[in-house]
C-alpha cells in the first residue's frame, strides 16, 4: 500500500492559479466580514471584496507591517469569534510587544498538513525517527516540528533545545535518524559528535535547519562531521503558521514554498514595486486558506528572490532562494548596504576559511566608520598560513561588496557557539559617538 501524500493534486501553473485566485478572494471576503482591522484598511483604500477578480488585483491591496500585529496586541489580524479560537503562537518578541496570531482548528489541521509535506519532500518514511531539538513553549517551533511529524507519520522524539549532552544521548540511544534545530545548534551537536567520537555509533541521515539563515561552508561542515546524506532548510515564521512553509528538496536548488496556501510577492523594499524573477526583493505574503489571523500582503522584512525555473524534481511548486537576510538586518558602512548573507558567501568561497565569524562596526576619531572581521580557521587548516588567508579574505570582501574589512583570523571553536542563533553583528557605533 503507497503511503499517503501530502503534495497537491494540482500538476499546472493554470490550475495553481486558478486556485491562488479562489483563494484570496475567499480571504479577502473572509478578512472583510470578520476583522475590524482589515475591513478599516480596506476602506481607507477604497476596495470591497467583490473588487478582487485577478490575481493582479493582489496589487491593489493595502500592506500590513509587523507594527500593526504589535499595535493590535493582543489579538492582532483576528477575524473569527473567539469561540473559534483554538490556540494562540506568539514571536519571541526580541523588541516591542510579542506578535501574537490565533488559530481556529483549520489553522492547526492545514499546518499539520503541509508541514507532512516537508517531511515527505525532504525524503522521510514512517520508519523514521526525528529529534527535534527546537524550543517549544508559545513559539511555533517544538510544536510545529511535532505536529508535522506526527501527521506525517514517523517517530516524533521531542528533545527540545540546549542540553547537548541529552542530545547526544538521544542520537545513541534512540538511534535517531533526523536533527531537527537551527544551524547554530546543528554546528555545536557535530562538533560535540566529533568530540565524544560516537559518529559511528549514531544512525543520522539528515538534518532540517530551521528559522536561522546558514552558510555553505558551515552546511558543509556539519555534513562532514555527521556524515549526514542531506541538510534542508524549512522556512517559517510565526505569522505564516510556523515553520514548516517550504523546504528545498533532494536536488537543493531553491526552497519549494507552497504555493497552495499562500502567494508570495518579491518587492522591492523601498518602491514596493514587484522586481523582475530572479531579482532580490522582501517576500511580501499573503495567505490562502488562514481562518484566525490571515495575512494580506504582510511585509517580513526577509530577503530573497524568485528561481525562475522549474526544480530538476518536477514539483508543481515554485521556489524561492535560501534568505539572504532581513532588509533590517541590513547595516551601511561607507554608504554601502550590507547583509550578513553577503559576508557568508565570500567566506564559502575562500579555501581555508571556517564558517563562523563575526562582524564589529567601529566609529573612530577621524568620524569614519570602520569595519572589522574575526573569521576562524578552518579545521584542517595550518595556522602558518594565517596571513594569507587574512589577505584572501579582505580581498575578497573589498572585490565583492566594495567596502574594506580587517580580518582576524583566529582558531577553530575560538568564536562562541550557540544553542539558539548565533549574533554576528556587533554595532559599536552608536555607543562611540
Amino acid at each position: 500500500m503507497m503511503a499517503k501524500s501530502f503534495m497537491p493534486t494540482i500538476t499546472t501553473d493554470e490550475e495553481l492559479k486558478a486556485l491562488q485566485l479562489k483563494g484570496l478572494q475567499w480571504t479577502v471576503n473572509h478578512a472583510y466580514q470578520g476583522s475590524d482591522f482589515y475591513r478599516k484598511r480596506f476602506e481607507e483604500a477604497g476596495i470591497k471584496p467583490d473588487d478582487i477578480r485577478s490575481l493582479d488585483d493582489i496589487k491593489r491591496l493595502p500592506f500590513t507591517t509587523s507594527k500593526d500585529l504589535q499595535e493590535g496586541y493582543p489579538f492582532p489580524l483576528r477575524s473569527v469569534p473567539f469561540k473559534d479560537i483554538v490556540r494562540i503562537h506568539a514571536s519571541s518578541g526580541t523588541t516591542g510587544k510579542r506578535k501574537v496570531l490565533c488559530y481556529t482548528q483549520k489553522d492547526i489541521d492545514d499546518w499539520g498538513y503541509f508541514f507532512a509535506r516537508a517531511y515527505e519532500m525532504a525524503g522521510l518514511t514512517e520508519e523514521d525517527r526525528v529529534q527535534i531539538a527546537v524550543g517549544y513553549g508559545v513559539w511555533t517551533a517544538g510544536v510545529g516540528f511535532q505536529l508535522g511529524c506526527e501527521k506525517f507519520g514517523a517517530m516524533a522524539i521531542p528533545a527540545g533545545p540546549g542540553n547537548i549532552d541529552m542530545q547526544c544521548t538521544f542520537l545513541e540511544d534512540f538511534q535517531s535518524t533526523v536533527l531537527c534545530c537551527t544551524a547554530s545548534m546543528g554546528l555545536l551537536m557535530a562538533e560535540e559528535v566529533e568530540k565524544r567520537n560516537i559518529r559511528e555509533k549514531i544512525n543520522l541521515k539528515k538534518v532540517i535547519f530551521g528559522s536561522e539563515r546558514s552558510s555553505e561552508a558551515m552546511r558543509k561542515k556539519i555534513k562532514e562531521l555527521l556524515g549526514v546524506e542531506h541538510i534542508f532548510d524549512i522556512p517559517g515564521m510565526t505569522e505564516l503558521y510556523g515553520p514548516g512553509t517550504g523546504l528545498d528538496c533532494i536536488y537543493h536548488e531553491g526552497i519549494h514554498y507552497w504555493a497552495d496556501y499562500y502567494i508570495l510577492e518579491i518587492l522591492d523594499p523601498d518602491t514596493l514595486e514587484k522586481v523582475e524573477d530572479g531579482e532580490i526583493g522582501e517576500m511580501v505574503i499573503t495567505t490562502l486558506r488562514k481562518e484566525g489571523a490571515p495575512l494580506i500582503r504582510y511585509r517580513t522584512r526577509d530577503l530573497t528572490r524568485i528561481i525562475p525555473k522549474r526544480c530538476s524534481c518536477g514539483s508543481i511548486l515554485p521556489m524561492h532562494d535560501a534568505l539572504l537576510g532581513r532588509s533590517d538586518d541590513m547595516f551601511i558602512i561607507r554608504g554601502v548596504n550590507i547583509y550578513p548573507g553577503q559576508i557568508d558567501t565570500v567566506l564559502s568561497q575562500v579555501p581555508g576559511a571556517g564558517s563562523e565569524y563575526q562582524i564589529v562596526l567601529e566609529r573612530k576619531e577621524d568620524g569614519k566608520d570602520y569595519m572589522s572581521l574575526k573569521v576562524e580557521r578552518s579545521q584542517k587548516e595550518d595556522p602558518s598560513r594565517d596571513m594569507e588567508l587574512k589577505k584572501k579574505i579582505e580581498a575578497e570582501i573589498k572585490k565583492q561588496i566594495l567596502v574594506s574589512g580587517a580580518v582576524t583570523i583566529v582558531d577553530y571553536g575560538n568564536l562562541p557557539r550557540s544553542e539558539r542563533k548565533s549574533k554576528r553583528v556587533f554595532d559599536n557605533r552608536d555607543s562611540s559617538k
